[in-house]
């Protein structure tokens, strides 16, 4: 599914890491571990704190059958997922703290009256619009009248193309364009074309029975009779059942999310004349025209199956029901800003019936979420000036480096890849790029037009703003500079075309990294998450590209057919965990991110161990340090999820759930069976020879 750009979080999809949870089970035998000494944080001079929560570990649950539940089952027992949170946890606690700080430091801008056309205008007048509901109730339904005459107005086939086209960044629509580096020349830019358009998300909650499903088909078709019926139409719930109707058709056509991973696959540049051969029946050239793409321009196919099928069903379709598509899209893309019914109706589908939701999110927060998308850096500057010491970025750092050393040393390590192999993937690892809390070059927002009270108009200018701005790169020099998340976002991720790993300002701190605290948990937490990046371009995919960001197999057949036979026991693994009773996971869709985690796992704990030089680690709390770290790792991904959340995630999160991230990566991992002596009959227990090891 493609957001427009401006779509508060809260109302659309996730962030990258937003995992979805399940029910957690606890045990009643004892904990077994070694008699050790005790070091209780401030009693010996300089004595680190652990860095663990020991309140929210359950005493009563072995490490030795789950992991999870030992770190976090006391923490699991008595939280409650806040009303207007969909999951709760680590990494959503870290998320409202940096909402909570953004929204401190944007509020503040008013008493300091900023200059026109500032940074701090534009945000200052973005959120004070966007919270003003008095104002967005009194304007009604005329700030979209002029974009509802727009598809009322379209007459052919050809202006149904160019609506399409033109609503490119702005509305969902059927083919969504993304600009990104070309995989086969990572130094130029090029125009995606790939699948959306679906209000549902994603093809299964069209396509399967599952009661689960049919739910929310239900709540889809009321949601679009409601928009309808707002906006004045008399035969509403007629309407809406013709536009879920024809969704269906596009879902039938689209790819599965596990298929359009692969890299190889998604590759399908198209001259014009190619497009048009491989997709007849639709008007690519007015599309071309209305979304500012150069003319004569390749555009990279994502789903050549899928296009070809819309281009038929442009074609086949009533035009009348593609305008009724089309007005829906309009509607829910403004639903936000438009009067208290449309608000209400769009979070009685969106927030309850996709994510289970008891009440919306706060005004301020969902201004935050919109504004982060289209003023991110302007805000990230404000945050990194007060809450990111210099100090963090030095740490980080130096983890980095032991994380890099251990990943060389394991790659010499690998008994099933080749001498001509490894040293490929040592040149590849040699030029990984790092990125640590924020850019050194920040955003220019000039051509961003922000004005007081104008609710709509900023979110709409915003989103056509942004689209202008990457479609006007295609056929230019990739920026290296750029960063893809800003620095108030709590998460991490690997960019595999500039072969680079990031790291935003707000998700180095505790659980992921405490300065205060002892190097066993930042090694579990941070230094996990670290390696987990690290790895990402090492995965299934990820390991397609070479060290300058392109699209080229440099591994041997025999090499690549070796890591094949080893990532399918992974995806058997995680193809037998259920979050919830019949709805496993998919180990397919999730392979990538496995392997980042099992691999960011083992290889951060390399890194601790050369961290300790030789010499043991101070005991803490009881625990020792190889203790410490696995508890550490747990710990990061403590949540508890709404079940319509973890529905939608296991059908479309790349990640796995957080408990299966934590036992699942651990329970393959030679140093937890060490730390905790695990013994046949435990749970958690894998024979040596059964546990599955990547780099």
């Amino acid at each position: 599914m493609t957001v427009p750009a401006w779509r508060p979080a809260a109302l659309a999809t996730a962030a990258a890491l937003a995992l979805a949870a399940h029910a957690a089970t606890t045990t009643t035998t004892t904990t077994t571990t070694t008699t050790v000494a005790v070091v209780h944080p401030n009693e010996a001079g300089g004595a680190r704190l652990s860095g663990l929560d020991r309140a929210g570990m359950d005493p009563a649950a072995r490490p030795q059958d789950d992991l999870f539940d030992a770190m976090n089952g006391a923490w699991v027992a008595r939280t409650d997922i806040p009303a207007d949170k969909a999951s709760w946890g680590a990494f959503y606690q870290l998320r409202e703290a940096s909402d909570q700080a953004v929204k401190g430091l944007v509020e503040g801008l008013a008493a300091t009256r900023p200059a026109a056309g500032s940074n701090d205008q534009k945000v200052d007048d973005f959120y004070r619009a966007f919270n003003d509901t008095a104002a967005i109730d009194k304007a009604g339904l005329a700030p979209v009248q002029a974009e509802l005459a727009r598809v009322a107005a379209i007459a052919d086939a050809r202006d149904l193309a160019a609506w399409i086209g033109g609503a490119e960044g702005v509305v969902d629509t059927p083919v969504g364009i993304r600009v990104d580096s070309d995989p086969k020349d990572p130094t130029v830019y090029v125009a995606n074309l790939q699948q959306s358009g679906l209000g549902l998300g994603d093809r299964d909650y069209y396509l399967k029975d599952d009661p689960s499903f049919a739910s929310k088909r239900a709540a889809y078709l009321a949601y679009l009779g409601k928009l309808f019926a707002l906006s004045g139409d008399a035969q509403s719930a007629e309407h809406a059942q013709q536009v879920v109707a024809l969704e269906r058709k596009l879902a039938e056509a689209q790819w599965g999310r596990a298929e359009t991973r692969d890299a190889d696959k998604a590759y399908n540049p198209k001259s014009p004349a190619e497009l048009d051969t491989l997709a007849p029946g639709f008007d690519w050239a007015a599309f071309r025209a209305a979304a500012q793409l150069p003319a004569n321009a390749t555009l990279v196919v994502r789903q050549p199956a899928y296009a070809t099928a819309f281009a038929a069903l442009a074609k086949s379709e009533p035009l009348d029901t593609w305008k009724l598509y089309a007005r829906a899209q309009v509607l829910d893309a403004a639903a936000p800003v438009l009067p208290e019914g449309f608000r209400a109706a769009a979070f009685e589908f969106h927030d309850r019936a996709m994510h289970g939701l008891q009440q919306p999110l706060p005004r301020w927060q969902q201004a935050i979420a919109a504004m982060t998308p289209l003023l991110g850096e302007a805000t990230g500057q404000l945050y990194v000036a007060k809450y990111f010491p210099p100090a963090s970025r030095e740490r980080v750092r130096g983890l980095v480096d032991n994380l890099m050393k251990s990943y060389a040393t394991s790659i010499d390590g690998l008994s099933w890849m080749s001498p001509a192999t490894k040293k490929a993937a040592h040149e590849k690892l040699s030029k990984y790029a790092l990125k640590i809390g924020y850019p050194d070059k920040w955003r220019d927002y000039t051509a961003y037009d922000v004005r007081a009270g104008d609710a709509f108009g900023n979110l709409r200018r915003g989103a056509a703003c942004e689209y202008r701005r990457q479609v006007a790169r295609v056929g230019g020099k990739v920026d290296r500079s750029e960063w893809h998340m800003t620095p108030q976002t709590v998460n991490a991720y690997y960019n595999r075309g500039a072969n680079e790993i990031v790291f935003p300002a707000a998700i180095l701190q505790p659980p992921f990294f405490n300065p205060a605290a002892d190097d066993a948990v930042n090694y579990g937490g941070i230094g996990v998450v670290i390696g987990h990046e690290i790895s990402h371009g090492f995965d299934d995919q990820g390991s397609k590209f070479d060290g300058d960001g392109r699209l080229r197999n440099w591994w041997t057949d025999a090499d690549r057919k070796a890591f094949e036979a080893v990532t399918s026991r992974l995806v058997a693994q995680y193809h037998g965990y259920e979050p919830l009773p019949g709805h496993p996971l998919d180990g397919r869709l999730t392979l990538g991110e496995n392997i980042a985690d099992l691999s960011g796992l083992q290889i951060s704990y390399k890194a601790y161990e050369l961290s300790l030089g030789g010499k043991p680690a101070p005991v803490i709390d009881g625990l020792t340090g190889e203790q410490r770290f696995f508890y550490g790792f747990a710990q990061v991904w403590r949540e508890k999820t709404r079940d319509e959340r973890t529905l939608e995630s296991i059908v479309t999160n790349p990640h796995s759930t957080g408990r299966f991230r934590a036992d699942g990566a651990a329970i393959n991992a030679d140093g937890f069976h060490q730390a905790f002596g695990t013994k046949p009959g435990d749970r958690m227990w894998k024979a040596p020879d059964d546990r599955i090891r990547l780099w």
